[in-house]
């Protein structure tokens, strides 16, 4: 570094040239403090929300905080939101801008961050120069996204209920074909019971002219009770899974665990002052030393 130099160190190069560095440097810094002021950056402020999934369904083999995510992206909520607030006048955006739509949307995601937490959880954070703007669009998606969800939600839970609903009919249909046949081969066309059945007692019912007749009865109605009877618990087990689609069909619910609301905030988040003034000296420093090290090298060298 010496040789290069011409054996005039760094530090001789800084103090030699020292006032000017300084001053440099401290009018960057004042730059930055005027240019970082809400005359020049118009200051935003934050709102934000964290939440869970709550009392979704599988569809694929997304996670439900991936489901949450894809939804709350979606084009449909963005256009929700755009069009209850009038984004597009709030930004100040020319509507007969020919591209409008894409200055639009980049307004909109330039502000608007919604991602995932390391703990399974989804955040949503939202920057703009109106606080209030800022919070009632956070608590618009979170509405947004209850909404879509429960078309999806409700959308497959009616299909559900649909097949099940067939299913009993079919099952119901079937029972009935059973008890008919029974009814057939039994004397007074009443339902048998398999315990009465096996004490011998069927005779009572089939008569006692025709022994082997009597038999064949016997085994037949057997067969049908126990083939009822199986058909019956079947019956009961979609008719529990029939009515718990149905109640979440019909029923009002949220999706989602809300774990931090948002709140109307009263202190700028955006720009951060202290931030651009330090780097804007910094970076003074460093270019001003740059510079008087290569002015040195040259001076030298003539």
């Amino acid at each position: 570094m010496n040789k290069y130099f011409d054996n005039t160190s760094l530090i001789k190069v800084v103090l030699k040239w020292k006032w000017h560095i300084a001053t440099v440097t401290i009018l960057a810094a004042i730059l930055g403090a005027v240019f970082s002021g809400p005359t020049f950056i118009t200051p935003k402020y934050k709102s934000e929300a964290v939440l869970y999934p709550n009392g979704l369904s599988e569809f694929s083999d997304e996670t439900y905080t991936e489901q949450m995510l894809q939804v709350m992206e979606s084009q449909e909520i963005m256009d929700s939101v755009v069009k209850k607030f009038d984004l597009m006048k709030h930004y100040e955006i020319d509507p007969n801008y020919k591209y409008a739509k894409t200055a639009l949307l980049g307004e909109y995601h330039d502000r608007v961050s919604i991602s995932k937490t390391p703990y399974e959880g989804v955040k949503i954070k939202v920057l703009d120069k109106d606080p209030q703007m800022a919070c009632n669009i956070v608590n618009e998606i979170i509405s947004c996204y209850d909404n879509v969800f429960a078309q999806i939600h409700k959308s497959k839970k009616w299909e559900n209920v649909r097949m099940f609903e067939k299913q009993l009919e079919q099952k119901s249909a079937f029972i009935d074909s059973l008890r008919r046949e029974l009814a057939k081969i039994t004397q007074d066309g009443d339902m048998l019971n398999y315990m009465y059945l096996s004490k011998g007692n069927s005779l009572a019912y089939f008569g006692e002219n025709n022994d082997k007749n009597a038999e064949n009865n016997v085994a037949s109605a057997i067969t049908l009770i126990e083939l009822i009877s199986t058909e019956t618990e079947d019956y009961s087990e979609v008719r529990h899974f029939y009515e718990e689609e149905l109640r979440q069909a019909q029923g009002e619910m949220t999706y989602s665990n809300i774990v931090s609301r948002p709140f109307v905030s009263d202190k700028k988040a955006y720009p951060v002052r202290w931030v651009i003034v330090a780097l804007s000296g910094i970076g003074a420093f460093l270019l001003s030393i740059f510079v008087v090290v290569a002015l040195d090298k040259i001076e030298i060298k003539k």
